[in-house]
This record gives structure tokens, sequence and C-alpha cells, in this order.
């Protein structure tokens, strides 16, 4: 008999197809609002794992529909709308896919780095316009090497983001809870001293209420007026007011961000700017990552109706 199965959010379609061969599926992420209570009452006294994503919220009173539940594989890197201290107060694992997003979300990083820095975007234009033919040469840009990057989290992504930065040849600094044992790079207790270091500030920390608004008023003034902005973690840890402000007023040089307070329609006042670079929260959108992480959500799966030891728990 094939184990049960709760689907709060789906897989990409060749994984679903896997995901519906090996195991009984309770379809809630297909189930309209009244048809919720339905999918529930069936699979809360039979499934003991559900596969979910950072969308989906999982609280308290979604769990008490849910009493055998011993794994939520979450398919995404971010969980932010999960509880996860009473995930863990229940003895509820959670595993999700930061590892197969490394490389691209640090590519994205740097993208948008050198694209902000360079303004390709208003140089794309330029030369489309026929301005480049009517004004002459686009203004003089930023060099990369030589300057000083400063990220924010130096996890896993954000030391991807240090190897692709020094190869570039620009010096690391880093900020975080503490120093990382075995690192080189300059440590910085808080991010305003990081941010008052460097030319380039790239953010790589976790999201959720612990990083809210981390990257203060404070911390984008000191980086100043030649200074870049880089968000590829959470809109969440940005305050965006005051990034709105600084990049109008001239006192935050330019800003390449993936993610924003609200998605997926940015303050207008944000994207109305020439001076920030736009992606649509889409770092880890590649055909090749995110077949990775819905693989990794079934290998965490397989592992935990094995009895085996979960490939990227989270608790």
């Amino acid at each position: 008999m094939k184990p049960h199965v709760l689907v709060a959010y789906p897989l990409r379609p060749r994984q679903m197809e896997e995901l519906e061969r090996l195991y009984t599926l309770h379809r809630l992420d297909l189930a309209s609002p009244a048809g919720r209570d339905a999918v529930l009452a069936e699979a809360g006294p039979v499934c003991t794992a559900m596969v979910v994503n950072g969308h989906v919220s999982v609280d308290g009173a979604l769990l008490d529909r849910l009493p055998v539940l011993k794994l939520a594989a979450c398919s995404s890197a971010g969980f932010e709308q999960m509880d996860l201290a009473e995930m863990t107060r229940r003895g509820i694992r959670l595993t999700n896919t930061s590892d197969a997003l490394v490389d691209d979300v640090a590519d994205a990083a740097l993208l948008l780095m050198l694209a902000a820095r360079r303004r390709l975007i208003e140089a794309d234009a330029y030369v489309r316009s026929g301005d480049w033919a009517r004004k002459g040469m686009f203004p003089l840009t930023t060099a990369a090497a030589g300057k000083r990057a400063g990220i924010v989290g130096l996890g896993n992504i954000g030391m991807a983001i240090a190897r692709r930065c020094a190869a570039l040849g620009m010096s690391i600094g880093y900020s975080g809870r503490n120093p990382k044992a075995g690192v080189d790079h300059d440590y910085f207790a808080e991010p305003v001293g990081l941010a008052a270091w460097a030319d380039v500030l790239l953010v790589a920390t976790p999201g959720g209420a612990a990083t809210e608004g981390l990257i203060s008023a404070a911390v984008i003034d000191a980086l100043g007026p030649a200074g870049t902005l880089v968000n590829v973690s959470r809109g969440s840890v940005v305050d965006e007011t005051a990034l709105i402000r600084a990049l109008r007023e001239g006192r935050l040089g330019a800003a390449g961000l993936d993610v924003f307070r609200c998605e997926p329609a940015p303050d207008p006042a944000l994207t109305a700017l020439p001076n920030v670079t736009l992606y649509p929260h889409h770092a880890s959108g590649t055909e090749e990552t995110r077949h990775a992480m819905a693989r990794l959500t079934l290998d965490n799966l397989a592992a935990f109706f094995a009895g085996k030891p979960l490939l990227t728990p989270v608790n």
C-alpha cells in the first residue's frame, strides 16, 4: 500500500508524475476554498508527510487538522510562513531545498551587481533609442575590480557570492551573528559597519522576523551615494521606504533587487526609479535548479518513508 502524502503546493510536472506513482496523494493545492475542509478531513488521519512551498502558510490551525503529520517537505529555500517553533514542538520535521539553488542565486547576485553598477538597463535603452548616435558616448560607470563587496549573511549562498566576487578582484567582508570559523574575510558585527566599509552590499541572509528591516535607513546611508545595494534574500530584510528615499535623493547610488516587500506588484515608487535594476524573484529560476529543487523534495520524502536520515533538515 502506498504511503499517503498531502500536497499543499505542487512540484514540477515531471516530479508530480513521480509523486503520483509513489504515493497516494491528497491534493489540497487543487481544492477550492469550499473544498479544503473535505481534503483535510480525509488526509488528516492518514498523511504523515506533506509537500509544501514557501508560499504556503503552515500554522497551528492547519497542523491541528493533520494529527499524524511527521514531515513537511518544502520545495523552496524560504519557509517564513511556516511556524517552525510549533512544528518542532509537535515533532514535525521540516526540510527545504536551499542546497539546490546556491549557484544560480549567487550568479543572479553578480548579475544584479554588475548590471546596476554598469547601468546596463539604461545603456541598453541608450542604444535602442538612437541616443548613442545623437548624443555620443554613454557616461562612464564604475569597475568591480578593486572594490569592496560586503555580504550580509555568509551561509552557503553568501560563500558562493564571495567566491564570485573574489574572482572579479574584489575584497570581501561580511556580517552575521558570529564570525565564521576558517573564514579569512573581514568580519563586521553589524551591517551598518559593513556598509560603511563596502562599495557593494549584497544581502543573502534568511528572511523572517529575526531579519525584518535589518538593512535599515542607517545601513543604507552608511553605504552612501557611490554604493550599490543588491538583495537576493527577502524583501522584508530591507527597509524599502528608506531605500526608495535614498535612491531618489541620491544618497544611495544604485540597487539591484530580486525581491521586494510587495510581490508580485512592487511599489511603483521603486519601479519608477532609473537607478534600480529589477528581477522578478527569479534568482533560482533556471530549468536545472528548479528541477534539482523538486528532485531534492522527492528525495527527502523517500528518505523519510525509508526511515533514513533526511537530506536537508531545517529542524
